[in-house]
């Protein structure tokens, strides 16, 4: 019968058999509330509740409240995305003083690294609609803000000067 087992690092461990396990168990690598997966079994257990190594336990473990299920990481928002998507938005709440900056390259810049996280992990996070609209407002504001800079140095400032004399 073949074993799995997830280690104190967190790192699963199998298939096994049940000799490596008593060398482990021998070793302190692994203890009576050490989650175990038997093979053909429905469900993980602990290797304290096994028949099996019932007498390399003195005590059987307290009963656990929850057995793992199986092993699936977190998936929460890249934060990245999140940090794109934010200065995006500030990019365009900054635009009038500032021309977004620096905003608006942090948006680009965290917005990519979002997306090349998200697209090269096994497990992909989520937030990659957040990393999209950060790049398009981030770029769109940088697109804005040049465009801007190059008006007023091809009309010499004399919009700006229009609009404060009165006419």
């Amino acid at each position: 019968m073949k074993y799995r087992i997830i280690g104190a690092d967190g790192k699963l461990y199998g298939p096994i058999g049940l000799e490596q396990i008593r060398q482990w168990l021998a070793e302190g690598r692994a203890d009576n509330r050490t989650p175990v997966y038997v093979e053909g079994a429905s469900d993980w257990t602990y290797l304290g509740l096994l028949p099996e190594l019932a007498a390399q336990f003195a005590t059987p473990p307290a009963a656990p409240v929850a057995a793992p299920s199986g092993i699936s990481p977190a998936r929460g928002t890249n934060g990245f995305a999140t940090a794109g998507l934010v200065c995006g938005l500030l990019s365009w709440a900054a635009c009038c003083c500032c021309c977004g900056l620096p905003f608006n390259l942090l948006g680009l810049v965290f917005s990519l690294i979002a997306l090349l996280q998200i697209s090269s992990q096994p497990q992909p996070q989520e937030g990659r609609l957040f990393a999209i609209i950060g790049l398009v407002l981030s770029a769109a504001n940088l697109f804005f803000g040049l465009a801007a800079m190059v008006w007023q140095l091809a009309t010499g400032g004399a919009a700006i000067h229009l609009q404060t004399s009165g006419f």
